[in-house]
């Protein structure tokens, strides 16, 4: 297989959301497994991403890194996928992709680090508060399928990735609202096909690695 789009990445990481992206754009890809602290940190891998964290991949020789700007990356590129409305009507499609992105994760971060923002400081963080991010994140999926237009795109993979995690990891207490969006998109064979790809690697890891 020619190694145009490779993905670099470890199952216990952010790069399951690029994981269920690669698997819905259906083109062919190479996975690198990278270890924490180790290979992460080669200067070969520094090279792709000076931060030496996952996900990462490289497309045709160029990097792109951070999920968020993967997802809509892998969109653009593979057009046949059907990944983003038309370029006429993304405003939605741009506006949660990246608030889910920014100050959604950034407020989900700083309460798991016991951070919490006085009425002062909620003026100068750009997430306001949990509160406030999680209220505004209800409001873009509440009674819809798709968090951007009538169809599936890349902003369902991040949004709803976003939320599938916290419902399973209890940083995003459980709302109806949420519920019924991950739980539509968890049918997605795509999503079935990553999650099944990825836990076999954690079982195979754990398996080599036992406590």
């Amino acid at each position: 297989m020619a190694e145009e789009l490779i993905f670099y990445t470890n199952p216990m990481s952010r790069g399951q959301i690029v994981r269920w992206m690669l698997e819905e754009v259906g083109a062919p890809y190479a996975t690198r497994i990278l270890d924490y602290g180790t290979s992460m940190k080669d200067a070969a891998y520094l090279a792709i991403n000076p931060m030496g964290k996952v996900p990462a991949i490289v497309h045709d020789g160029k990097a792109v890194t951070e999920c968020a700007a993967i997802c809509a990356y892998l969109a653009d590129a593979f057009p046949e996928a059907k990944l983003a409305p038309a370029t006429t009507d993304r405003a939605d499609y741009y506006r949660w992709l990246f608030f889910t992105a920014g100050p959604v994760e950034q407020a989900i971060t700083a309460k798991h680090f016991g951070v919490e923002p006085d009425i002062d400081q909620q003026r100068m963080a750009g997430f306001g508060s949990l509160a406030a991010a999680l209220d505004t994140l209800e409001s873009a999926v509440a009674g819809k399928a798709h968090v951007a237009g009538d169809g599936f795109s890349a902003a369902d993979v991040y949004v709803g990735s976003q939320i599938d995690w916290g419902l399973q990891f209890g940083t995003i207490a459980p709302r109806p609202a949420f519920e019924s969006y991950i739980a539509a998109l968890r049918e997605r064979p795509a999503y079935k096909r990553a999650k099944e790809i990825d836990n076999g690697l954690i079982a195979e890891m754990q398996a080599a690695n036992p406590a």
